[in-house]
């Protein structure tokens, strides 16, 4: 089972129900869905992001989706190095900046739910360990 927790203002309406399909397909394509899974979503402002930004990335900028690992995932076991003794796989901590989001999708010229399904996806990838060169 996936768990996808979910925090977002109210002034950011974004579809709960495209974030959880676009991890559980992730999962899913990578053949990680067996047993428990979890995952955690924040949507935020320009604000929040260029603090996150800029204290882990040390880059001072917006981005629309960032996301950090709380287990390092082999691609050989699909496992983690460390394992909680629940045997609940717990991937981390996606973080959306819903002004960006809105800005990117329409900057691409797609529906904004398809663009959230396309950057949680992406971020839930770097969760379990797969990176674009």
């Amino acid at each position: 089972m996936v768990q996808v927790d979910i925090l977002s203002d109210t002034r950011y309406p974004v579809n709960r129900k495209v974030v959880r399909k676009a991890i559980i397909e992730t999962l899913v394509k990578n053949k990680i869905l067996q047993g428990e899974v979890e995952v955690s979503v924040a949507v935020v402002g320009r604000r929040k992001m260029r603090n996150l930004t800029t204290l882990y990335l040390k880059d001072n900028k917006n981005h629309e989706v960032l996301a950090f690992p709380l287990e390092e995932v082999t691609q050989e076991t699909k496992k983690g190095f460390i394992n909680a003794p629940d045997e609940t796989l717990r991937l981390g901590d996606i973080i959306l900046c819903w002004p960006e989001v809105l800005l990117s999708a329409s900057r691409n010229d797609v529906m904004v739910d398809d663009e959230v399904f396309f950057l949680t996806a992406h971020a839930t990838e770097h969760l379990i360990g797969r990176h674009h060169e």
